[in-house]
């Protein structure tokens, strides 16, 4: 799976670049061809020697010297993936910011192949609101984010930040390798973020939905192959696959109305919040203040996902999402049957960490043949993929 390949592997300033070396040798064993950066700080933790002498290549680490200059384009473009392992929260900060200040970061600036990174750091650094953040630019940049190991530190603390083991890092480059051609030819369906329901010019009803797991499917879906349409309301995300179409709509109607022109789909996943009930008349102008009440008339909008449900294929693959507070396994249960969807993802707003805007959830799967899966806590990117693995699962 990974001979031939061209593997392009950063080293930061961290404790964890021993393991580096590790890498670089399965790598070779098994076929692949390495090039190695590292930033000045990495130099502290292995030798250029030691990553020269596996990698049979030079190693590089200055943008220039006196006598030569280093393409970080040219090598941005010879990679097939851009491994940076580890990942230390400093040039983390400077990858989600923009920063430029050594051949690392100019190449991954530059760089058209796709990105995967292995973060290492204590605990609290790990865990701290900053982190998360940088982590989810980098996700939302195209970024593969491998998730880190619970053990002792560096520090002499145990708990989270270990940089996963060499073996597991091989491992999702060989997964990744071997699923970008998985859903190749298939179309994929995705719904993401809230709908706004308007009162008047200037209100509206929604939620707060990011948009943040729909976003990440499509773009699991798309690394896969598939060619997406991606329906989402009112979000800041972007998407960077380019074989990730984004159609942005702002009501249920509009949403209901982009689903029913893409019902010639393979998979469909309605990740999406749909407001459930909308004005029956909307206002021509602002509401003013006149009293102290307002009453609205709301009216249900269209199931998006049971009108699909409605008229599926044989064929073709539905999920649905419920997001429940209280009687969580009924209600997925109910929703499983009635919308005649193949999956019924469930969130569960009384799981901390989980649910809207956050960058991590967990869910579980409800399977309209089958048992239910729990995929505990973690990064959105990381259970996407977790997600389409089942969806995978069910077309072979």
């Amino acid at each position: 799976m990974l001979a031939g390949k061209k593997i392009l592997i950063g080293i930061t300033g961290s404790i964890a670049a021993y393991k580096t070396p590790l890498i670089v040798r399965l790598l070779i064993k098994a076929g692949a061809e390495v090039k190695v950066i590292m930033t000045p700080a990495s130099k502290d933790f292995v030798s250029k020697l030691t990553l020269s002498t596996l990698s049979k290549n030079p190693v590089l680490s200055e943008l220039f010297d006196e006598e030569s200059w280093a393409n970080h384009v040219e090598l941005g473009r010879w990679a097939d993936i851009m491994l940076i392992a580890p990942l230390s929260c400093n040039t983390l900060s400077k990858m989600a910011t923009g920063r430029c200040d050594n051949l690392l970061l100019a190449v991954y600036l530059s760089s058209t192949c796709p990105v995967m990174v292995a973060p290492a750091m204590d605990e609290d650094m790990w865990h701290h609101p900053t982190t998360k953040n940088n982590l989810n630019l980098l996700y939302t940049h195209g970024a593969r984010v491998l998730n880190v190991g619970n053990g002792e530190l560096a520090s002499g603390l145990v708990g989270e930040g270990r940089m996963a083991e060499p073996e597991e890092i091989v491992g999702e480059l060989e997964t990744f390798f071997r699923t970008s051609d998985q859903l190749k030819g298939q179309k994929v369906l995705v719904t993401a973020g809230p709908t706004y329901e308007a009162i008047d010019p200037v209100r509206f009803i929604g939620n707060h939905s990011s948009g943040k797991m729909g976003f990440a499917i499509a773009e699991e879906m798309a690394n896969r192959g598939a060619e997406v349409t991606l329906i989402s309301g009112p979000v800041s995300l972007k998407t960077k696959n380019k074989n990730v179409n984004l159609v942005s709509v702002v009501s249920a109607e509009e949403m209901y109305e982009k689903c029913a022109m893409h019902d010639d789909y393979n998979i469909a996943v309605m990740a999406a919040a749909v407001a459930d009930y909308t004005p029956i008349k909307v206002a021509d102008q602002k509401i003013k203040k006149n009293g102290a009440e307002l009453s609205l008339s709301l009216k249900k909008t269209k199931d998006i996902l049971g009108s699909l449900g409605k008229i599926k294929r044989d064929d073709q693959i539905l999920v649905g999402f419920a997001l429940e507070t209280e009687n969580e396994t009924s209600n997925a249960e109910k929703k499983l049957k009635g919308k005649n969807a193949d999956i019924i993802v469930l969130n569960s707003l009384n799981d901390k960490g989980a649910g809207f805007g956050a960058d991590t959830n967990k869910v579980v799967l409800f399977f309209k043949n089958g048992n239910p899966k729990r995929i505990d806590l973690k990064l959105k990117s990381a259970l996407a993929k977790d997600i389409v693995d089942s969806i995978i699962e069910l077309k072979s």
